[in-house]
């Protein structure tokens, strides 16, 4: 990585830049480049570890559900975790249990005293594979390919955790402790949305309290650009069952007249949609419009892997769609696959519904209005049952406060004289309402390294090293900056 010489200023965009002294604005000047290449030379020194590390982490199986992987994969994670953690000094390592029956990873760096607190936060457990044949290389085994590297969890979020782990390593290697008091938290089931850690904490406020909180779960809006990301959907999740006979029916006999589940489910979840494919729940109102950082639909088309001549769905901007205005998904259906199937009227059919919501609008209340719907719009009087199977509000991060100055002048010396950009992120982490509320002082920012062609929860999920190495050495200058100007 190249610092820019022209950017002589270095960190004193951050508040902890100014130097005491007598020295002159040129030597000051002078000394923060050299302080800023120190740091630079160390994590590029470090990004070999970074890539045996995280080729160690993915190779564990940490999906957070013991029907689709043993406990055991998750379990071997946490302690990885655990390790790394002991062995570059911090102290109160523990790995603890969580009430929805997973475990969390915490230990704390003591800084100097009187120094703020920043906690660090990423997740271990990972989305599972998909379609295994489908990935051009094992997903649980971290390849080389075209310069970036892949497998599940490399960038959500595995690679955050080794991206934490990087900064704190690269500030001892340039001149001692991080001069802040480090808290580090990797969660266990973040993906699966079951609240575990959220749980905990509020039983426990004191465990995870900070002055300011780093969330290395989102990214860049675009490899390259040095974004934070200011707000984050809520989510909700919905299991429906539908039943309308007693037992499957031969279809040639009573096809016709026998209401058939798996056609009421699908019209039922077609009363989700308008014309346009965009959400629709009963008594919803439409929210505020996105202002802020532009995704042009070429772009978002692009992205998202569109086929040609594919509309999008919905109406407003991308930005609009995506950040600041709920929308349903259908995530999966229970129902005879193609193969094997035989000529029968289904009796049940099932379906999993992930509801996403919008910053300015309560999760609870949105989720009532869906169910309300589902109930309503269920054809021909068929039975239906709705399961909720977690749930977490939105996110908004004020972002004026002094961390995110200091994190501006962070990303913008890792970045080579870049101004970070400000996005929203239409996916969610729930822990994060949660941790706002507890800690209603803390300041709240969100980075990472699931840039858009991450393609993270996909086939294929990979990382830019180019990014592992900018991003962790802006945490490590936004460690030092930020503690050294509180």
């Amino acid at each position: 990585m190249t610092l820019n010489p022209a950017r002589g200023d270095g960190a004193q965009d951050g508040p902890g830049s100014t130097s005491g002294g007598t020295d002159s604005p040129g030597r000051q000047a002078d000394s923060a480049l050299q302080a800023d290449s120190a740091l630079a030379a160390a994590v590029t020194g470090l990004m070999p570890r970074a890539r045996t590390e995280l080729a160690e982490l993915v190779a564990f199986r940490s999906v957070a559900d013991p029907e689709q992987f043993p406990k055991s994969e998750c379990e071997g994670a946490a302690r990885w975790v655990a390790g790394a953690l002991s062995a570059e000094g911090f102290e109160d390592v523990r790995v603890f249990a969580t009430p929805d029956g997973t475990e969390s990873v915490y230990g704390v760096l003591p800084g100097p005293e009187g120094a703020p607190t920043v906690l660090l936060y990423a997740h271990y457990d990972v989305q599972p594979p998909l379609d295994e044949d489908a990935w051009l290389t094992p997903p649980f085994t971290l390849t080389e390919r075209d310069g970036r590297w892949y497998g599940r969890g490399a960038a959500d979020c595995k690679g955050g955790i080794v991206m934490h782990l990087t900064a704190v390593r690269a500030l001892r290697a340039a001149g001692g402790m991080p001069p802040a008091t480090v808290k580090l938290i990797a969660e266990g089931s973040e993906e699966q949305g079951t609240g575990g850690l959220q749980q905990y904490a509020e039983a426990h406020p004191e465990l995870l309290a900070a002055d300011t909180i780093v969330i290395g779960d989102t990214g860049n809006f675009r490899a390259g650009l040095p974004t934070v990301t200011a707000s984050l959907r809520g989510m909700s999740g919905l299991q429906i069952t539908v039943e309308t006979l007693q037992g499957n029916l031969h279809s040639g006999q009573f096809g016709g007249a026998a209401p058939d589940a798996l056609a009421a489910l699908i019209r039922l979840l077609d009363s989700l949609r308008d014309a346009d494919g965009g959400t629709v729940i009963d008594g919803l109102e439409p929210g505020p419009r996105w202002e802020g950082l532009e995704y042009p639909e070429e772009d978002f088309r692009s992205d998202a892997r569109v086929l040609d001549g594919v509309a999008l769905t919905g109406s407003g901007s991308v930005a609009d769609r995506i950040w600041a205005q709920p929308s349903v998904t259908v995530l999966g259906i229970d129902c005879p696959p193609v193969v094997g199937a035989t000529p029968s009227v289904q009796a049940k059919a099932r379906a999993s519904v992930g509801l996403r919501v919008p910053p300015g609008a309560d999760t609870e209340e949105l989720t009532r209005l869906l169910i309300a719907h589902l109930e309503a719009h269920t054809p021909w009087g068929a039975r239906v049952a709705v399961e909720r199977t977690g749930q977490g509000q939105p996110f908004s991060a004020d972002t004026t406060s002094p961390a995110y100055r200091a994190m501006a002048g962070a990303l913008q010396t890792a970045y080579d004289g870049q101004e970070m950009q400000i996005a929203g992120q239409g996916g969610s982490i729930p822990l994060c309402a949660t941790l706002a509320t507890l800690y209603p002082r803390a300041e709240i920012l969100l980075l990472g390294l699931s840039e858009p062609a991450a393609q993270i929860h996909a086939v294929n999920e990979s990382v830019s090293p180019e990014e592992l190495e900018r991003l962790s050495l802006a945490e490590a200058l936004f460690l030092r900056d930020y503690a050294l100007g509180s």
